[in-house]
């Protein structure tokens, strides 16, 4: 049995292309008492993995040349000669960009954790019920501490993590303004997802819109893209608001440095806060988050959309460019082989 892999060969200028990555093939070793094989089902395609690529300090290392490119996935154990787990269950975990995962059933990097297919279908465990929900409830509950009538905006809105911030928000009794690209993600957030309101960037103001679907201004902003709309969005912010920083799509391929925010005086005027959020500082809490949202998504109040790309890992490259041209729909997948 042999494991094809995608390894990093260069770390990449502006947006990654084809001869940043190297696929390469290795048999699948027999494995030592507390050992896992995992093959890999679904990968977890996120923006996040860009910054990864890059050389510097951030809050995890980064991926290094000749590495497995490093990712998020769910996978059905195939061998096991570890009491955690047996042959046929299903586990999510940082596998990498690869068909097969060898190891130690209790590695700390892969961070391996049971997932009941009965319960909820195996992309979902990717999405709301893994690290992009993990993030925007986390992000929005602890960082955003949103209260009862309030106006929350995201940006990303038709996103992985935008799509759970507002309806997280929605539960929790505020008013949500959505951002998003395009008619058709707009029309998802409102009239799927139970967002109040939907500004679409593409088609329009950014800052037009917030002045009309926020008219008693913003108390929390969720920014998953940064640049001109975190700026915008700096504008319309009311007394004590509270701006989560998870990401900033916007700026992950420049090749000059990362805009920061122009209006960021807006903080100190309206006595605001900006607060970062990295996800596996909540680790322990994960639990908690998943039951909430599990139940919620049982009482059919809570929706998520995946866009899962067909094709195995050859597709990797391009799937993964999906995410910062715009063209996925929901939380973006790839199917790396069928449950058999």
């Amino acid at each position: 049995m042999t494991n094809q892999q995608v390894r990093l060969a260069a770390r990449p200028v502006g947006m990654p292309k084809q001869s940043d990555w190297k696929f390469t093939m290795e048999p699948v070793r027999d494995i030592a008492d507390g050992e896992i094989v995992v093959k890999i089902l679904y990968l977890s395609l996120d923006p996040a993995m860009r910054g990864w690529m890059n050389e510097g300090k951030s809050y995890i290392r980064p991926v290094a040349i000749d590495e497995v490119m490093r990712a998020g996935g769910i996978g059905k154990i195939i061998a096991s000669k570890s009491p955690r787990f047996a042959v046929g269950d299903y586990v999510s975990g940082g596998t990498g960009v690869q068909q097969y995962w060898v190891g130690p059933a209790d590695d700390k990097t892969a961070a391996f954790y049971k997932v009941d297919p009965k319960a909820a279908p195996l992309p979902k465990y990717l999405n709301a019920l893994g690290m992009p929900g993990m993030t925007a409830y986390f992000g929005l509950l602890d960082v955003g501490q949103p209260k009862a009538g309030e106006t929350i905006v995201v940006s990303g809105a038709a996103g992985a993590v935008g799509q759970t911030v507002g309806q997280v928000a929605k539960q929790k009794g505020c008013r949500v303004v959505g951002i998003a690209g395009g008619k058709d993600k707009c029309d998802f957030v409102v009239n799927e997802l139970g967002f109040d309101a939907c500004i679409d960037y593409k088609n329009g103001s950014v800052r037009e819109g917030l002045k009309k679907h926020c008219p008693n201004g913003v108390d929390v902003y969720f920014d998953n893209v940064g640049g001109d709309i975190l700026d915008d969005v700096l504008t319309r912010i009311n007394m004590k608001a509270r701006i989560i920083i998870c990401g900033a799509i916007s700026q992950y391929n420049n090749t000059t440095p990362v805009k920061g925010p122009a209006n960021y005086l807006s903080l100190l005027v309206n006595r605001a806060r900006m607060e970062g959020i990295v996800v596996f500082d909540y680790a322990d809490r994960y639990h908690i988050a998943a039951a909430e949202m599990a139940t919620w998504m049982k009482e059919g109040s809570f929706r998520t959309r995946e866009d899962i790309v067909q094709g195995g890992l050859e597709k990797f490259p391009e799937a993964l460019l999906m995410l910062f041209e715009g063209k996925n729909f929901g939380k973006l997948i790839l199917q790396v082989a069928g449950d058999e």
